[in-house]
């Protein structure tokens, strides 16, 4: 990495290189059996460099090639955009817990007991599931240079389990699953089967929902389907394209004041913390909506250059790809009523667990319509079997401006969504029922 640098800032007035290595192994079951193993290696190198106030970027894979990585990312700078930031300087990272060196140790004997293990509770419950399941662990180095001086270099591991299964009768399809995933070894699936388990106990009574406004009671797996909207939303190259419904609503009440959203990459053990992001900027915790009132956007360096504001340490890079901005960890954070009591205060009413197809809708404006793949009815107080052929459709911004309540409890959905229950009095519900 220094050899490049050095060979980039002979090039170029600034340069930046950024290499990430990483190892994983996972087993996967489909239908009900062991399908495969595989293992796989990956080392990739990014160079950024500013060559006459212009950016360019160039990636590979094979370390030897400094000549032309260097040579194609001054080529591309010609074309590139006009650049907005410096490189940071040196930092003194927080310090973000990331790295369980027990996962490398977990054998991969483990690793298919564990999965037997999902499959084994949930087919002797419900012998007839066609089910699939996944366990991988594995671990991800990344470095950091920069021609001012920045430099980051941290190991983070990872594991992941999940199962899910479908179960086909006539023309009736049912869909469950569940996953988890964390920096630890996950020696327990006993939350993860109990969820679909859950799924399977409420799915086994048919009931049918009208066609009209009705309550709903999502989950934190049923809300994450709506998120991808809230994402856009609080982006700030969205917000400075003048595509976000909230973009110039900093500061004002928009939505119920039991609502609050934060993005935080520094909590310990989860797979998208870090002590920095992909440009060398701090990780920090970054306030979005606090009591119903908008505080902020997320920002990469170039972005929050154009925006004339300062990186809130969301400068994420994809496969290949240059910086831009991303959420770590969405949080949003949990109030004071169960589940129960939720479903408890419904006379007529939905609790959804899967929704299919939400984020086909009008993304930037908040639109979503969705099928309820997995969605139970409520009658005075009850759950009263699952429902079909029923949709869902609003805008995520107008039902977060009326909450009926929040759940107490938060839940991991993914490794970017930390969310409780959410209570809405109203949503336009369609079914063929």
């Amino acid at each position: 990495m220094e050899h490049i640098l050095e060979r980039a800032r002979k090039a170029a007035e600034a340069a930046e290189v950024f290499l990430t290595s990483s190892e994983e192994t996972q087993v996967r079951f489909e239908a009900n059996r062991l399908k495969h193993l595989q293992s796989k290696q990956q080392t990739g190198i990014a160079l950024r460099v500013i060559k006459d106030g212009r950016l360019g970027y160039a990636t590979t894979t094979d370390p030897a090639k400094a000549a032309e990585l260097v040579e194609s990312a001054v080529e591309t700078a010609r074309f590139g955009a006009e650049v907005k930031f410096e490189f940071p300087g040196k930092y003194d990272y927080p310090r973000v817990a990331v790295n369980d060196r027990t996962v490398d140790s977990v054998p991969t004997e483990n690793m298919i007991a564990a999965g037997t293990k999902m499959l084994d509770i949930i087919l002797r419950h419900t012998p007839d599931l066609v089910c699939e399941a996944e366990v991988s662990k594995g671990s991800v180095n990344v470095k950091l240079l920069n021609s001012r001086g920045g430099q980051a270099d941290y190991r983070k591991s990872f594991y992941s389990i999940g199962v899910g299964g479908t179960l086909v009768n006539g023309t009736d399809m049912l869909f469950v699953g569940e996953g988890d995933s964390s920096c630890h070894h996950l020696t327990d699936p006993k939350d993860v089967t109990d969820a679909v388990l859950w799924q399977l106990e409420l799915a086994k009574n048919k009931a049918t929902a009208p066609t009209k406004m009705l309550p709903v009671v999502f989950t934190p797996n049923g809300f994450a389907s709506l998120v991808m909207p809230l994402m856009a939303a609080f982006n700030g190259k969205t917000v400075l394209e003048g595509a976000s419904p909230i973009g110039n609503k900093r500061g004002q009440s928009v939505y119920d004041k039991k609502f609050s959203l934060f993005d935080d990459p520094a909590i310990s053990y989860r797979p998208h913390s870090r002590p920095c992001d992909d440009e060398g900027v701090p990780s920090r915790r970054t306030p979005l909506v606090e009591k119903g009132t908008v505080k902020g956007f997320i920002y990469d360096l170039q972005t929050a250059g154009l925006a004339g504001t300062k990186s809130t340490g969301n400068g994420n890079r994809g496969r290949g790809g240059p910086p831009a901005p991303s959420a770590s960890a969405y949080i949003i954070t949990p109030g004071d009523t169960s589940f129960e009591d939720m479903v408890k205060d419904m006379k007529e009413g939905l609790v959804i667990e899967q929704l299919m197809g939400a984020e086909q809708g009008n993304i930037l404006s908040g639109d979503f319509s969705g099928n309820v793949l997995l969605g139970f009815k409520v009658e005075n107080g009850k759950i009263v079997g699952r429902v079909k052929d029923t949709m869902i459709h609003g805008n995520v911004h107008q039902l977060l401006k009326d909450i009926a309540a929040l759940g107490d409890k938060a839940h991991w959905v993914g490794v970017s969504l930390q969310t409780p229950h959410l209570y809405f009095p109203a949503i336009s519900v369609a079914s063929k029922g």
